[in-house]
């Protein structure tokens, strides 16, 4: 079975921070290397890095952040976009491939810069200018592809989810991410000297009180704010991992699913449920779930609908507490757990809901 033997990130810093110069590319590059380097391989070792980008120019962003990092031209890279679920994706893919006897080694993760992303414009048949737009489309239908705050607007409602326990939650991943800022520094790779997640704070009931209000109950408190970073892990094979002798983690399950595009923030609930099926894994059998919290409602309502015990639920905070870089938020939450289980045994479970009602789940123990 394949092994992830090492994993790191670099710091979340919200979008026009410390990485508000750099590129894609130049946030990934440091991270490899450092992954790489952990590992005790070389870069001549690696067969391909799966990069997932999701507002990027374009182009093959894996292709550039390979060479950036000095990886060998015969590494090709290959990004993926499939938005918030991406850089989970991209680790389930390398995986596979690993497993399959592709490659004996594959560095999967995701990169993402709001601050540099392009500006981006819809060009007509008629002759009429280009016009921009910020949120690409995810459904053909206008009247089925919610906004996706609004949705999670939408989803407080319909789950009788209260503003006072969405802002309760992200209040909870603020003082939790405070508590265990030094325990992640391991994780960290210091670029332009950020070696911290610079939106953890100490977040009170009167800080939510006086948010702003993005729509409905959703507020700038409630909702990860946008932010840039990078995360990847290394995948090798059975033997690479013997030669190593490294402790690690391995995958037991996986799955991405689609569900209800106007419902994004359930779209986990389908894959969870599918990979504690294939592995025959009670929620009871669970050390740890890292559940993104783009939306505070979101979380709740993942936890609530897969029936996790809130205390295994992000014991370290979360994106609330740190921004959401898009393509890169699912490889972090494999970077945090590759951290918490090294040090211990248990089975441990990733999720993540993307935009257009997109939902992956996997499932890892320590190897």
């Amino acid at each position: 079975m394949p092994s992830i033997v090492s994993a790191r990130r670099s710091a979340v810093i919200p979008r026009g921070g410390a990485f508000a110069a750099l590129e894609p590319h130049e946030l990934a590059a440091p991270v490899i290397r450092a992954c790489l380097e952990d590992a005790g391989l070389a870069g001549d070792e690696v067969g391909e890095l799966i990069l997932s980008n999701a507002l990027g120019a374009g182009g093959n962003p894996a292709r550039v952040a390979a060479l950036a990092a000095g990886l060998p031209d015969h590494v090709a890279g290959l990004s993926i976009d499939r938005q918030c679920a991406g850089g989970l994706d991209a680790i389930l893919l390398g995986h596979a491939l690993v497993q399959a006897g592709h490659h004996e080694v594959v560095i999967a993760g995701g990169a993402e810069s709001y601050s540099r992303r392009p500006q981006r414009s819809r060009t007509f048949a008629d002759g009429r200018p280009p016009e921009p737009y910020a949120q690409a489309r995810f459904t053909p239908w206008p009247d089925r592809d919610p906004d996706m705050a609004v949705a999670a607007a939408d989803l407080a409602r319909m789950q009788h989810i209260t503003r006072a326990e969405q802002d309760d939650w992200a209040q909870r991943s603020h003082a939790l991410a405070s508590l265990h800022e030094a325990r992640r520094a391991e994780e960290i790779v210091s670029i332009n000297g950020a070696v911290n997640d610079s939106f953890t704070r100490t977040l009170t009931a009167r800080h939510c009180a006086r948010a702003k209000v993005v729509t409905g109950d959703i507020t700038a408190a409630n909702m990860a704010v946008a932010a840039d970073a990078a995360a990847f892990v290394v995948i090798v094979s059975e033997n690479i991992a013997r030669r190593l002798h490294t402790r690690g983690l391995s995958l037991i399950a996986g799955a991405t699913l689609g569900a209800d595009p106007e419902q994004p923030g359930l779209a986990p609930l389908p894959a969870i449920q599918k990979v504690l099926t294939q592995a025959q894994i009670e929620r009871t059998d669970l050390f740890r779930a890292e559940i993104m919290e783009a939306f505070a409602v979101q979380a709740l309502a993942c936890m609530r609908g897969a029936a996790l015990p809130a205390d295994i639920v992000n014991p370290a905070g979360g994106a609330l507490a740190q921004g959401h870089p898009v393509g890169a938020s699912g490889a972090l939450l494999v970077v945090r757990l590759f951290h918490a289980l090294r040090c211990g045994d248990g089975i441990a479970l990733a999720a993540i809901a993307a935009a257009g009602g997109i939902g992956s789940a996997a499932l890892f123990e320590a190897t």
